[in-house]
């Protein structure tokens, strides 16, 4: 289809992306998003789930969370100024609406009724087979910044300049944290 003397649908052989696109400076940014997002999902999205799955400690929430993060990025893409940075943003937006998640679950537990000492529910069953692993089981009785610091040095593998932009602290604060929390674990999985 033809609108001004430009191509406006996809090209019939499946020639370059640019040529099946309207010229309009909107509608690239769109797709500029769109592409972006499809990419970055593509390549990190699992690794962006176990992260969250480690922090918020629930599967279904952790895809939440991502899936979330992805939106406000593509919401938000015309403001990113560095677009090269954009995998940095998507682990910030992880860890912070992670960190919302435990807030919310925090005053959620506050006021809910405690089932009777005798009567243990379903769901403390099913926790309780989950956390026979000691190493999780330590690493859950850690401080949330300690935790997060752990997750994304040693199970994300991220830089120390990675962890201080994704958790919106100093390198030096990075250092502290996951050092407090090192020890931490070392202490309590000694005493098991």
């Amino acid at each position: 289809m033809r609108a001004g003397g430009r191509e406006t649908g996809p090209a019939p052989d499946g020639a370059g992306l640019a040529e099946a696109f309207p010229a309009s400076g909107a509608a690239r940014a769109e797709w500029s998003a769109d592409l972006a997002v499809v990419e970055l999902y593509s390549q990190h999205y699992r690794a962006l789930v176990r992260l969250a799955v480690l922090l918020v400690r629930d599967t279904q929430t952790a895809e939440e969370v991502v899936q979330d993060s992805f939106v406000a990025m593509h919401g938000g893409w015309q403001r990113l100024r560095d677009t090269e940075k954009a995998l940095a943003y998507l682990r910030q937006a992880v860890v912070n609406r992670s960190r919302s998640v435990l807030r919310h679950r925090t005053v959620v537990d506050k006021n809910l009724q405690k089932a009777p000492p005798d009567m243990p529910s379903a769901e403390h069953g099913a926790l309780v087979l989950l956390e026979r692993d000691a190493v999780v089981a330590a690493l859950r009785d850690l401080p949330d910044r300690q935790r997060e610091a752990i997750v994304l040095r040693y199970y994300a593998d991220l830089s120390e300049a990675e962890i201080a932009v994704a958790m919106g602290i100093s390198r030096g604060a990075v250092k502290s944290h996951t050092a407090r929390g090192m020890t931490a674990l070392r202490a309590a999985l000694e005493q098991q």
